[in-house]
């Protein structure tokens, strides 16, 4: 009955309600919008997307240990993951994911979607050093 209220004072105030399970999906090539002389920039859809849950498939690039909680999302398979050392060359083709909880890692050639709350803009990682544009936090996965 609760549910039903709300859903009628939504319709009758004219507000909009988003599902709590919606997402959006980006595609790598949705990422960027272009780079100049100080390098990358993102893309309108990426900068509204920020603190959002989104969802982006791609492949799994071999982690650094067995039990890392974290791994670098790709476009294309790697054998090698793809670290920076400054967000100066960071490339336009990857993604790094926290994972909410451990996950078994699949073989880099197997295509993954992901999901996640985006955060955007330079950060490094004190435990790793490792320098990120854009991360996905909270995330899971699965093998499509």
């Amino acid at each position: 009955m609760k549910s039903w209220l709300a859903v009628l004072l939504c319709f009758v105030l004219g507000v909009q309600v988003a599902d709590a399970g919606t997402e959006r999906r980006l595609s790598f090539d949705e990422l960027y919008s272009g780079g100049g002389a100080l390098g990358l920039r993102f893309s309108d859809k990426v900068l509204s997307s920020e603190g959002k849950w989104i969802s982006i498939r791609g492949f799994m690039a071999p982690p650094l240990k067995a039990d890392a909680d974290f791994f670098v999302l790709t476009r294309e398979p790697v054998a090698l993951c793809p670290f920076c050392q400054s967000d100066s060359d960071w490339p336009d083709n990857i993604l790094v994911v926290y994972l909410s909880e451990k996950q078994r890692f699949v073989q880099n050639n197997a295509v993954i979607e992901v999901e996640g709350e985006l955060e955007v803009g330079s950060w490094t990682d004190e435990r790793t050093g490792f320098v990120s544009q854009l991360r996905l936090r909270n995330a899971t996965f699965h093998k499509l």
